[in-house]
């Protein structure tokens, strides 16, 4: 394999460049990016950069001198439009046809849109450097209300760093529990409060109904008639693999692009990493797509070691991490919720917000919650172990 292109100027498609000429690969490298921006750190834009006190250069990932040792052409501001493993071609929007022996899907996915907000001035997603800066402008310019749709984590840190701003922040939320499905009932419950913790108005268990203004959001109806004035919108209900220039290929697409657990398609060839991928996952149970950061870049490895010796080698056993840092507290879950896991506090109280709790499955450490307890915290997920094998058991 003398050339090997990877469509995702993302952490996991840099991931994988760097892992490839890790593991020896000195053949030709094109990766190709839909934003014009060399690869960056996506964490900060809710937190850091949103709040203004990171710059852009802080979120590069790489720097000049390292590019020029990896030696890729990087073709950014272009999008792939089709896939042809047959004719090892990868095309793109101007028509360009990329030949090449090796693919590596890397592009990632993008946030659901709220229906009948085009065009509406003050309505925001956040996922791009781009979604940043357009959202972060309207925030500093001290725009006062600022209704956050959706209670996931990105929901949680846009509503967190407004509110440091100094601004009225509303969040909605359509679940009963914010993150019951992420952390269970009685810990959604726990790690939701900070919101109120610290002023910002919770409202859970009602939807959108629409959103109200002309040329500019003014306000949000819910699902029960309320209706609460808003400046600034900001949509955090979910994401969607990109996944459509891929129709015709040959690919397997459900919810993401289908691998087993070498990251390979099964087409001779073409790889998948990151939040595209899905994945079997040992502690989750099943395929999932895991949209972690540390995902990133320890399944590049592994995408680049099967794309090179043609065999699919399972991942290392490694349970899935992330973090989120919301009103100055830092909140890190590893491992999987399975159902049934039932979460003890093994160290600090919850009263206090400085705690780690562990869920047991059939006794098993299956997955661990702490807020404020970084040391502990990373010595215990090194105990978990899959779901599966806690049932086994």
């Amino acid at each position: 394999m003398r050339s090997i292109t990877v469509v995702g100027a993302s952490l996991a498609g840099l991931s994988t460049v760097r892992a490839l000429r890790a593991e020896g690969y000195d053949g030709e490298i094109v990766v190709v990016g839909e934003e014009r921006h060399t690869p960056y750190d996506r964490p900060p834009l809710s937190k850091g950069f949103l709040k203004g006190d990171i710059d852009v250069e802080e979120l590069a990932l790489g720097d000049a001198d390292e590019y020029e040792v990896l030696d890729v052409q990087w073709l950014l501001g272009e999008c792939a439009v089709r896939l042809d493993p047959v004719a090892r071609t990868v095309t793109l929007a101007g028509g360009r046809h990329v030949r090449t022996e090796g693919v590596v899907i890397a592009t990632g996915a993008s946030p659901r849109t709220l229906p009948g907000t085009d065009g509406l001035a003050g309505v925001h997603t956040l996922r791009t450097l781009d979604d940043a800066r357009a959202l972060r402008a309207e925030l500093l310019d001290g725009l006062p209300r600022v209704v956050v749709i959706g209670a996931g984590f990105i929901g949680a840190e846009v509503a967190s760093t407004a509110h440091r701003l100094g601004l009225h922040v509303t969040v909605v939320e359509a679940l009963p529990v914010p993150l019951e499905r992420q952390l269970g009932r009685e810990m959604g419950l726990v790690v939701s409060s900070l919101h109120s913790d610290h002023g910002v108005q919770l409202l859970c268990g009602t939807g959108v109904a629409e959103l109200i203004g002309e040329d500019r959001v003014t306000g949000v109806r819910l699902a029960d008639g309320r209706v609460l004035p808003a400046d600034i919108v900001v949509a955090g209900v979910g994401v969607r693999p990109n996944t459509d220039w891929l129709a015709g290929s040959g690919v397997q697409v459900d919810d993401g692009v289908v691998c087993d657990s070498g990251c390979s398609t099964g087409i001779p060839g073409v790889v998948a990493v990151g939040d595209v991928a899905r994945c079997p996952n040992p502690f989750t149970w099943r395929h999932a797509r895991i949209e972690h950061w540390s995902n990133a870049t320890e399944q590049a490895k592994t995408a680049a070691r099967t794309l090179l010796t043609g065999v699919s080698v399972p991942a290392p056993l490694s349970a899935p991490y992330f973090w989120s840092d919301q009103y100055r507290s830092r909140i890190q879950v590893a491992g999987y919720v399975a159902p049934g896991a039932e979460p003890e506090v093994v160290e600090g109280d919850v009263d206090s917000r400085i705690f780690t709790a562990v869920y047991r499955r059939e006794g098993t450490p299956v997955a661990v919650l702490s807020l404020n307890q970084p040391k502990f915290f990373n010595r215990l997920r090194r105990t978990l172990v899959p779901a599966a094998a806690a049932v086994a058991s």
